[in-house]
């Protein structure tokens, strides 16, 4: 699974707190920043695209799917959508940092829950729960070393993230991903593994999934089992 937040808008710039406010869209920036992942993921054959179903990660997703050889359909999942914040959407970032709340948001994010919305706790719990429930799909539709890109927002690629590498939610504000960066996971039946977090280039074709040899399938690229000492590493793919 390849997480990508979306590019940057102008709520990231002017500092404040979108949520789930409609219309907010992608900025000059945001749109490049969007190709140029789209452009890093192109040589991976994607078996689907899924995005929260705001603006900015649709966008982000559709230039993600452009970029594809084959042709590919943006679906779309509540479960990505973002935080509910309530009552501290469309404040500036700026004067919610005075509000006591803040400060459990940043030392004990398990505890925070938004006036009028969501808890941090279920956001996480929500997502978590969709994108597994989406890669186990991918999986027996396409097989073990099929890819697939979720498009979501900061705050749910790191709890996705922090669930990835068994951290406890109080602890997932260490973690930072930036607009369209890319992070990577592959879920195995024993543990997932957490090949890459919050990457803005770099050669993405070692993810293109090796043919399967006759005879033999390719369950043994989805092994759960983790190298000692650090194995040799994933082999880039050839033409």
């Amino acid at each position: 699974m390849i997480l990508v937040r979306h590019g940057r808008t102008s709520a990231n710039v002017g500092g404040v707190l979108a949520g789930r406010t409609p219309g907010v869209r992608l900025d000059d920036t945001g749109v490049a920043q969007a190709e140029r992942t789209a452009a890093r993921l192109a040589p991976v054959p994607l078996a689907a695209v899924v995005s929260s179903p705001l603006e900015r990660c649709r966008q982000t997703a559709q230039a993600v799917v452009r970029a594809q050889t084959a042709a590919l359909r943006v679906a779309t999942d509540r479960g990505l959508t973002e935080c509910d914040y309530g009552d501290w959407q469309g404040r500036p970032l700026k004067e919610l940092a005075k509000e006591p709340l803040w400060k459990v948001v940043q030392t004990q994010p398990s505890a925070a829950t938004f006036p009028g919305g969501e808890s941090l706790a279920s956001m996480q719990a929500r997502v978590v729960d969709a994108v597994r429930r989406r890669d186990a799909a991918v999986e027996a539709e396409h097989g073990p070393g099929a890819v697939w890109v979720a498009v979501s927002h900061g705050d749910l690629v790191k709890a996705v993230l922090a669930d990835a590498l068994g951290m406890h939610l109080d602890l997932f504000q260490r973690l930072h991903v930036d607009p369209a960066s890319v992070s990577i996971v592959r879920y195995t039946a024993a543990r997932p593994f957490v090949l890459a977090t919050n990457t803005h280039d770099g050669d993405l074709s070692w993810l293109v999934p090796p043919p399967a040899k006759k005879g033999r399938s390719r369950k043994r690229a989805a092994s759960a089992d983790a190298a000692v000492g650090g194995g040799a590493g994933p082999v880039a793919a050839t033409s």
